[in-house]
C-alpha cells in the first residue's frame, strides 16, 4: 500500500482559517470518513463538500474542514490523502449525560437549565466545549450585576464510556458587596434624601427595615435611573439630564460607591395643547379627555396619562390599536412647552372569536356568558375589562388574564383570549376556637359551589357541633333565563341547644323552605324577591325578664317549661351592588347588600328584619399589594301591630349576634350584646339595711348571651403582603392587621328597672343594654389561605375596648367562605 501521506491536520482554528502548508492537488478517486459513532456516515457526508473525481487543493481542504465544523457534531477534524482517497478522521463531540450545579444560591436551578437550554446545552446533546466558557462568563458577569465581586463559575466536564460527559457547573458566589454611600451631585432643588427616597438602592436602612438589604445591583440602579428623571419630568424639568454615573469598589471588594451627576435645568409651563390628526370627529370628546391646561407646570407623568386616556377612550370603539404621540415644541427663551399631541387611530379591528384557556371543570357556556365583548362587533377594551371583571367576581378562578392577537391573514380582526386559573370551587366549613370563658369549640360542614363546572350552586350541606345540628338542600342557578334572571332555593333542618352555644339556654328546633327570584338591573345592580315558611318548636326556656317580655305578648308565661312552636310566612326582598375586582381577595372595587325580611299579618309571629351591609378595597398602590378596607354590617329588627291588645316585639331566636371569628374578633362567639336578667326575691332577716340586701328584697341574676335586635359593626383593615411568601401564591394567601369596632343592643330593654338592683353571687356584671354607645374595640392579625379544603382563617386579636361582662378569646381559626 502506498504510504500514507497528511495534508492537513485540524484543529478548532484550522475551521477559520486557511492552513499554511503546502500541498499539491490531486484527484479524488474515492472518500472515507473514519471515527463516525454517533453520526451516520450519510449525515456526515452531507457536510463534505467534495465527490469522486473532484480535483482537491489546500483550499478546497480547507473548505471541507469549515463545512464539517458547521455541522456541530465534531470537536476535532484531520484530513488525510492515502493515494487518490481522501481519508477524514473525525473525532465527534461527546454527548451530554447529565447537568449539574453546585453551590448556587442566587440562581435557581430552573433558571440554569433553561439558560443552558437557550445556548442548545442540555441532556441526550453534544457538548460544544467553546460555549462553555461564554457561559461561564456570562454567569460571572451576572454576579457582577448583583454585587457579588467575588463570584466564580467553574464548568467541569468527566469523561464517561462511550464517548458521553458529565457536565457540573460549580459556583462560588462569594458575599455580595453593599452599598456604602450614594452620592447625587448636581441637585439644587431637592435635596439628596428627597430624591434618594425614590431609589430602590438604599445606603442606608432604618431599624424596622429587617428584610430589607444594601446590596448593588446594576439593573436596580438602572431602573433608579429611570425614576430620578420622571421625578424631575413630572415636577417641570423637562432639560433635566443624568450626564454621568460613576461606580466604584472598595480595595476589599466589599463595599460599593455610586456617584450621580445630574443637570437640573429650568421649570417649563404649558403654553398650548393642540389635538391632531385623525379625530373621527371627536374632537371636543377628545379635548376633555386631556388634562393638561395651560399654564401648568409641565408634567412627563400627565403626559402619559393623557396619552393612555386618549388611546383608551378610541379602543371602545373599535380602534384597539391606535397611536397617541405627543411632540413637544420646547422655547428655551419663555420656558414654555407647546404639546402636539398627534392622534392615529388606525383601522377599526373587530373580533373573530372569543376563546378560554385553563378552564378544565368549568364549562365554556359558563365563562362566555359573563363575557359582554361579542365576537363579530367592534373590539372594544372597555367591554374586553368588564368581561375580565365579571369572570373575576364568579369567585371561581384565581387569577384571569386576557389578550388580544390580530390575525396576520386579516389585519381588521383580533382574536380575544381569556386564560383562567381555577381554584377549589368545593369547601368544607370547619372552625376551632378558645376563649376564656367557653373554652374550646368546633363546627364542622361541607358545601359545593360551580357544580361540575355549570356555574350552578347545588348544596347538601350538613354541619355539627357542639350546640348546633343543620342539614339543608339548597339550589342556585344564576342563569335560570338567558337574561340572567337567577332561581335559587332551600330547604332546612336546625336544632339548636343555646346554652351549649354560651346563650343563655333554651332548646329550638325549626325547619323551613324558600325560594327567591333574582333580576339584573345592571351590569353591578340586582333585585331579589323571595318566599318562605318556617317552623319552629321551643322548649326548656328559662323565666328570665326578656323571654317573660316576650310570652306577655305571645304565648302564656305559664307554659315556659313546655314545648310550643309558632308558624311564620315570610317575604324576602334585597338589592345588591358589586363592583369587585374579584370573587376572593378583592383589592378593589365595592359591595353593599341591602336586605327587608317581613312575616306575613297570618303568620303567628309578626316582624320585619333589615340588615344592610357594604364593603369598600382601596389600592394604596399601582401594584394593589397594600390595600385598605372597610367593612360596615348594620341590622335592626322588631315587631308590628299588635298581638292580644300588646305590641309586638322581635322573637329572642332572631336577634342578632356578634363575637368570634367573623365579627368583633377577640370576643368570644356570639358573646356580644344583651344577657339573661333573671329577678328573684329573697327573704330578709334582720333590719333590712346595707351592706346585707337593700329594701327592695330583691336580687338580679345575670346569665348568658342574648344578642340584640340591632348591630352595628365596622371593621377597618390593612392588606399587606404576605413575609417569606412565593408571589405565585399571592391570590390564594393573603395577610392583614385589622381594628373591628361595633355593638349589639336591644331597644326594648328597660336600664331603669335593675340598675338600683343587688347582683346575687356568682352573677355577671351588667349595663345599660340598650345603650347602642357601648362599643366593642379590638385589634388584631389575620391570616387568609383558600386552601383546596376552601378559605382557612387565622385571627389572632386583644380587645382595646370592653363592657362588663364581656368574655374574650386571643386566637380563631375557621374554615369556610368568610369573604
Amino acid at each position: 500500500m502506498r504510504a500514507v501521506q497528511s495534508l492537513l491536520c485540524a484543529s478548532v482554528l484550522a475551521a477559520v482559517s486557511v492552513p499554511s502548508q503546502a500541498m499539491d492537488a490531486f484527484k479524488v478517486n474515492d472518500i472515507r470518513i473514519d471515527g463516525l459513532q454517533r453520526v451516520a456516515l450519510s449525515a456526515a457526508l452531507t457536510y463534505v463538500p467534495v465527490r469522486k473525481g473532484d480535483v482537491v487543493d489546500q483550499a478546497r481542504v480547507a473548505q471541507l474542514i469549515r463545512s464539517l465544523y458547521s455541522s456541530t457534531h465534531f470537536e476535532n477534524i484531520e484530513v488525510l490523502r492515502d493515494g487518490s482517497t481522501l481519508v477524514v478522521k473525525v473525532k465527534e463531540r461527546p454527548t451530554i449525560s447529565s447537568i449539574e450545579f453546585s453551590g448556587n444560591k442566587d440562581i435557581k436551578e430552573e433558571q440554569l437549565k433553561q439558560s443552558l437550554e437557550d445556548s442548545d446545552v442540555k441532556v441526550g446533546e453534544p457538548l460544544d466545549r467553546t460555549m462553555l466558557t461564554q457561559i461561564e462568563k456570562g454567569l460571572v458577569d451576572f454576579y457582577y450585576s448583583v454585587g457579588k465581586y467575588d463570584a466564580s463559575v467553574k464548568a467541569q466536564v468527566t469523561a464517561l464510556p462511550r464517548n458521553r460527559v458529565g457536565l457540573k457547573f460549580i459556583f462560588k458566589e462569594g458575599k455580595a458587596a453593599d452599598i456604602q454611600q450614594i452620592n447625587i451631585v448636581g441637585n439644587k432643588v431637592f435635596s439628596n434624601q428627597e430624591l434618594l427616597d425614590q431609589f430602590e438602592l438604599k445606603d442606608k436602612l432604618a431599624w424596622w427595615q429587617v428584610f430589607s438589604e444594601k446590596r448593588y445591583q446594576k439593573q436596580k440602579l438602572e431602573s433608579d435611573l429611570e425614576t430620578l428623571k420622571s421625578y424631575y419630568l413630572d415636577r417641570g424639568y423637562l432639560k433635566f439630564n443624568v450626564d454621568s454615573t460613576q461606580v466604584s469598589m472598595s480595595p476589599d471588594r466589599t463595599g460599593i460607591y455610586v456617584t450621580v451627576n445630574v443637570t437640573e435645568g429650568d421649570v417649563y409651563k404649558i403654553k398650548e395643547v393642540k389635538l391632531v390628526g385623525n379625530l373621527l370627529d371627536k374632537k371636543e370628546l377628545l379635548e376633555k379627555l386631556v388634562p393638561i391646561k395651560p399654564g401648568s407646570t409641565y408634567s412627563g407623568a400627565e403626559v402619559t396619562f393623557t396619552e393612555d386616556m386618549l388611546a383608551k377612550f378610541l379602543g371602545r370603539f373599535g380602534y384597539a390599536y391606535p397611536k397617541v404621540t405627543t411632540y413637544p415644541e420646547v422655547d428655551t427663551k419663555t420656558k414654555e412647552v407647546t404639546l402636539n399631541i398627534n392622534v392615529d387611530p388606525g383601522s377599526r379591528i373587530y373580533v373573530h372569536r372569543v376563546n378560554f384557556e385553563g378552564n378544565e371543570t368549568t364549562s365554556d357556556e359558563v365563562l362566555r356568558r359573563e363575557v359582554r365583548q361579542m365576537e363579530g362587533t367592534w373590539l372594544s377594551n372597555s367591554l374586553v375589562e368588564l368581561s375580565k371583571d365579571r369572570l373575576n367576581r364568579l369567585g371561581y378562578f384565581e387569577t384571569v388574564d386576557n389578550t388580544t392577537d390580530r390575525l396576520t391573514d386579516q389585519p381588521d380582526q383580533a382574536d380575544v383570549n381569556f386564560k383562567v386559573k381555577e381554584q377549589p370551587s368545593g369547601s368544607l366549613n370547619a372552625g376551632i376556637g378558645y376563649g376564656s370563658y367557653g373554652g374550646l369549640s368546633l363546627t364542622a360542614g361541607i358545601t359545593q359551589n360551580n357544580w361540575l363546572g355549570t356555574g350552578k350552586t347545588v348544596g347538601i350541606n350538613s354541619s355539627t357541633n357542639r350546640y348546633q345540628k343543620q342539614i339543608s338542600l339548597s339550589y342556585l342557578d344564576p342563569y335560570f333565563t338567558i337574561d340572567a334572571v337567577s332561581l335559587g332555593g332551600r330547604i332546612y333542618y336546625t336544632k339548636v341547644d343555646y346554652g351549649s352555644a354560651y346563650l343563655e339556654a333554651y332548646d329550638q328546633s325549626s325547619w323551613g323552605i324558600n325560594t327567591n327570584l333574582g333580576f339584573p338591573v345592571n351590569e353591578y345592580n340586582r333585585l331579589t324577591f323571595g318566599v318562605g315558611y318556617k317552623n319552629s318548636k321551643l322548649s326548656s326556656i328559662g323565666s328570665y325578664e326578656q323571654a317573660l317580655q316576650f310570652y306577655n305578648v305571645y304565648s302564656d308565661q305559664n307554659i315556659l317549661d313546655g314545648r310550643i312552636h309558632y308558624d311564620q310566612y315570610e317575604l324576602t326582598a334585597g338589592w345588591n351592588r358589586r363592583t369587585l375586582n374579584r370573587g376572593t381577595f378583592p383589592t378593589a372595587g365595592s359591595s353593599q347588600s341591602l336586605g327587608v325580611e317581613v312575616t306575613t299579618p297570618n303568620s303567628d309571629l309578626k316582624f320585619y328584619k333589615l340588615s344592610f351591609n357594604a364593603n369598600n378595597y382601596f389600592p394604596l398602590d399601582r401594584e394593589q399589594n397594600w390595600v385598605f378596607s372597610t367593612s360596615l354590617d348594620l341590622g335592626y329588627g322588631q315587631g308590628y301591630g299588635k298581638v292580644n291588645g300588646n305590641d309586638t316585639v322581635l322573637p329572642f331566636w332572631e336577634d342578632y349576634y356578634a363575637g368570634g371569628s367573623r365579627t368583633l374578633r377577640g370576643f368570644e362567639s356570639n358573646s356580644v350584646g344583651s344577657r339573661a336578667i333573671y329577678r328573684r326575691k329573697v327573704s330578709v332577716t334582720g333590719d333590712g339595711t346595707p351592706p346585707y340586701l337593700p329594701s327592695s328584697e330583691d336580687l338580679v341574676y345575670v346569665s348568658g348571651a342574648l344578642g340584640g335586635n340591632a348591630k352595628a359593626v365596622a371593621t377597618f383593615e390593612l392588606i399587606t403582603p404576605t413575609p417569606f411568601l412565593d408571589e405565585a401564591y399571592k391570590h390564594s394567601v393573603r395577610t392583614s392587621v385589622f381594628v373591628d369596632v361595633g355593638n349589639v343592643w336591644d331597644t326594648e330593654f328597660d336600664y331603669s328597672k335593675y340598675k338600683d338592683l343587688a347582683l346575687a353571687s356568682g352573677s355577671r356584671e351588667f349595663y345599660d343594654y340598650s345603650d347602642p354607645s357601648a362599643y366593642r374595640a379590638s385589634y388584631g392579625l389575620s391570616l387568609q389561605w383558600l386552601s383546596p379544603m376552601g378559605p382557612m382563617v387565622f385571627s389572632f386579636a386583644r380587645p382595646i375596648k370592653k363592657q362588663p361582662g364581656d368574655s374574650t378569646e386571643f386566637f380563631s381559626f375557621n374554615i369556610g367562605t368568610t369573604f
